[in-house]
């Protein structure tokens, strides 16, 4: 039985998770969609051939719609998820979960009190290469973990051509919001889900974070402030230590590396769904490491993906089930359980991302005071 979902803002990301929303049809029935923009709407829903509703109030009173997917810009997540959540609906949001902490915990809050979900994006953490990772690091494929690197860097944006970033229904990137919005709260959620995924609640944060290039041409924001770079030192329970650096400055790095007692758990990509794990051990000769130093990683193996399934992904150049984690949040909800994705740990990772972002509001050292509980494997079987 399907679950009635509607998309609440058909901007940029909205045909990402339109894209993609074809991998769940057996969960997720699409009832409509609405934007504050009628000529966007217009666009959007003729382009897909999908329903679309005259105001938020009408989303909010159609009762076949039991998850609301908030695709909104950042600054209107607080104030959308709140009147979602308090009309009684599920709320699935784009990330962050709020621009604000108190506000966070205020959505949290509400949906606990009125015996709702919401979670926040993204989802990767529940796709083929997050879940392939994790069991290799559960499992101690190399050993106890110690250090983990990893690494959200996109280059300088401003300089790569984003103006001719365009989705199938004309959307644009939208520059000025994204660089106020900032690359740490757009992006540190894709690493963060993996390291609380991998290693439980972050523990204390140190963080430095910076604008190094204050004019980014005419989509600069007014008066803009907004960090372009930040490195923060995470640390967890069991003396695990993670860096955390993100950046619109440093050449694209989407690299994340567990080092544990006996090698090497990485993956290249974490923005792709089925990019390779590799297990590598650590090279114990002069002539191993010499070899590694000109030819890369020796003796290293692929992992065998932890399942495999046939999906398409989003396009232009994100190969990403944007719609897996309202899929797993619909397939929760037909199970009578919370969706892997809770509200506590969409929290926790925003609430980290913040302090990251704002060592300014927070401070250099920080101690987040959510605590989720650990994600649990997908079991593909449920679908």
């Amino acid at each position: 039985m399907t679950v009635g979902i509607a998309f609440v803002g058909v901007g940029y990301v909205a045909d990402l998770y339109l894209n993609t929303l074809s991998n769940w049809t057996q969960v997720l029935d699409l009832r409509g969609v609405y934007d504050r923009s009628p000529e966007r709407l217009q666009v959007f829903a003729g382009e897909y051939g999908v329903d679309c509703y005259d105001s938020l109030d009408a989303v909010l009173a159609d009762d076949s719609i039991e998850i609301v997917a908030n695709l909104t810009n950042p600054d209107q997540h607080y104030e959308i998820s709140r009147r979602v959540l308090e009309a009684g609906k599920h709320v699935y949001s784009e990330k962050p979960l709020a621009l604000d902490l108190a506000q966070a915990e205020e959505l949290v809050r509400l949906a606990n009190a009125r015996g709702l979900h919401i979670v926040s994006a993204p989802a990767s953490v529940l796709g083929e290469a997050a879940q392939t990772f994790c069991k290799a690091v559960h499992d101690r494929v190399r050993g106890k973990p110690v250090l983990a690197y990893a690494e959200m860097d996109d280059g300088m944006v401003h300089r790569i051509g984003y103006e001719n970033w365009v989705t199938r229904t004309g959307a644009t990137w939208p520059a000025t919001d994204e660089l106020a919005t900032g690359c740490t709260l757009e992006h540190a959620g894709y690493a963060l889900s993996w390291l609380i995924a991998l290693f439980g609640p972050v523990r204390r944060v140190v963080s430095v974070a910076r604008l190094l290039i204050g004019d980014k041409g005419p989509d600069t924001p007014e008066n803009y402030s907004t960090p372009d770079f930040s490195c923060a030192c995470l640390e967890f329970d069991d003396g695990v230590v993670a860096r955390l650096t993100n950046s619109i400055i440093a050449p694209h790095d989407h690299n994340l590396r567990v080092f544990c007692e006996d090698g090497i758990i990485e993956v290249e990509e974490t923005w792709d769904f089925k990019a390779q794990v590799r297990s590598v051990p650590i090279p114990t000769s002069r002539v191993r490491r010499q070899a590694q130093k000109i030819f890369g990683w020796d003796g290293g193996r692929r992992l065998e993906p932890a399942h495999k399934r046939e999906i398409s992904t989003a396009k232009r150049g994100y190969p990403m089930d944007f719609a897996l984690g309202l899929a797993e949040m619909a397939q929760a909800l037909r199970s009578g359980r919370p969706p892997r994705l809770s509200g506590a740990f969409s929290l926790h990772v925003t609430e980290v991302s913040l302090a990251i972002q704002h060592p300014e509001r927070f401070g250099t050292v920080y101690v987040p005071r959510s605590e989720p509980e650990p994600v649990r494997a997908m079991d593909w079987t449920e679908f």
